[in-house]
């Protein structure tokens, strides 16, 4: 027969429990009707055609919501294909293995194979831009290569109102690595990001002088956030490599006293830096370092002095904090607390970075000596001169440091200390030619 809506709608199972009443207009099409456990009957259509002894088989949706003229017209395209020699089934498996591959599920992939190449802080940044519903929550359950240029901009834009153009330009930055990840593992034929909508951060600059830095030491109390604050101002360091800080990563703190200030020629103003001994320091580990490099600075006496006072606790390694498995994180509190104490205006920890280095350029202290500090790869250690040169400065750092923190202790002290190049042998074998 003729499959029409009436037609249909009149078919019987007449005692059967499963049937296919086919169409007259179109072989292969027809409407299935089964039995139920419920003792209802269920219509739906079907296609079914045979080739190269294989059957082909497709439902095509229920016959009491669908006319039978639009599945018959679905259904003859589908027959046509296997006519044709294609195989239509393995488009459909196809297209489910690609729907498996959604933003969600692959999203934890990359997080898995970034884990040992990323710092831990840029591994919690990624993770959180690509899994927290807040951003591309929308975005999770939609295969990849159905995610276009218009869906990553419109979340875009909703993450720049809610949450800020800073944080709508990394959690971009965090999707658009993702995905070329993706191309290279074959998961995705193109980056959506390519071309979408960017905010523009604008770089800070603020610098503080040194009567801000030197009112900001003042401020800091002898809680962990205060140690943390100065040691920044004194290595130059990251607030999350400070913050982190644990025990192990320290050397020779507790061996033969560092280094020291020592009076020379019977003028108290003047001031040489003894050698010898063992230097304490502390190695940032590469899994804490933003670029992925571990990173060693000397502890001179005023950073020494601060690391020595942090009392250890038996169940945890790191000094900061109260997490036992990370650093201090009570970065909102403290800074609230450091701006009621303290008059300096409109700062962000990260200014003290920027501010030292700026400092120790002011004072004299050569630019790849002052990036060697910072743990930058950039400048003189960029190109072909960063393949060649790999010496780390150890010599020239030390004695930066030794100058930095004199400089500090003058701006706190407010005393001014005389910078001299030591030519001959002293007494306890300062070496020639070193300037302190």
């Amino acid at each position: 027969m003729k499959l029409t809506k009436d037609t249909v709608a009149a078919l019987k199972l007449d005692g059967k429990t499963d049937a296919i009443f086919f169409d007259d207009e179109v072989a292969g099409f027809g409407v299935r009707l089964r039995l139920g456990a419920d003792g209802k009957v269920a219509k739906s259509y079907v296609a079914q055609r045979k080739r190269g002894g294989r059957t082909f088989r497709r439902r095509f949706g229920s016959a009491e919501r669908i006319s039978p003229s639009k599945s018959r017209e679905v259904a003859r395209k589908w027959l046509a294909k296997i006519d044709l020699g294609e195989d239509p089934q393995a488009d459909r498996r196809d297209r489910r293995a690609k729907d498996a591959l959604t933003l969600r599920s692959q999203a934890a992939e990359f997080l898995a194979a970034k884990k040992p190449d990323l710092a831990a802080s840029s591994l919690g940044e990624a993770t959180r831009y690509l899994t927290n519903p807040k951003y591309f929550g929308p975005l999770h359950s939609k295969a990849l290569d159905s995610i276009a240029l218009r869906d990553v901009a419109a979340r875009v834009v909703v993450i720049g109102r809610e949450c800020g153009d800073a944080s709508a330009a990394r959690a971009r930055g965090a999707l658009s690595n993702f995905f070329t990840w993706a191309m290279r593992m074959g998961l995705a034929a193109a980056n959506p990001c390519i071309g979408s909508i960017n905010p523009e951060i604008m770089a800070r600059d603020r610098v503080l002088s040194l009567d801000e830095i030197a009112a900001i030491w003042k401020a800091c109390g002898d809680d962990d956030y205060g140690k943390i604050v100065r040691l920044l101002i004194l290595l130059g360091a990251r607030r999350q490599e400070i913050g982190g800080m644990a025990w192990p990563e320290f050397s020779d703190l507790d061996g033969p006293q560092p280094p020291r200030w020592e009076p020379y020629a019977g003028e108290p103003q003047v001031r040489i830096c003894a050698e010898g001994a063992r230097q304490p320091s502390w190695t940032l580990p590469k899994a804490r370092s933003k670029n992925g490099r571990a990173h060693t600075l000397p502890l001179l006496p005023m950073a020494l002095a601060i690391i020595r006072s942090v009392p250890r606790r038996v169940s945890r390694d790191q000094l900061f904090g109260t997490s036992a498995a990370e650093g201090f994180s009570s970065w909102g509190k403290g800074k609230a607390a450091l701006d009621r104490c303290c008059a300096v205006e409109n700062f962000r920890l990260h200014d003290i970075r920027r501010s030292t280095a700026t400092g120790m350029a002011d004072i004299g202290i050569a630019p790849h000596v002052i990036e060697a500090i910072l743990n930058h790869q950039s400048g003189h250690k960029s190109g072909i001169a960063g393949i060649y040169n790999r010496s780390s400065y150890v010599r020239e750092v030390r004695a930066a440091l030794a100058l930095w923190e004199d400089h500090i202790r003058t701006l706190i002290d407010g005393v001014d200390h005389k910078i001299i190049t030591i030519a001959t042998k002293l007494p306890f074998e300062a070496k020639r030619g070193h300037a302190v």
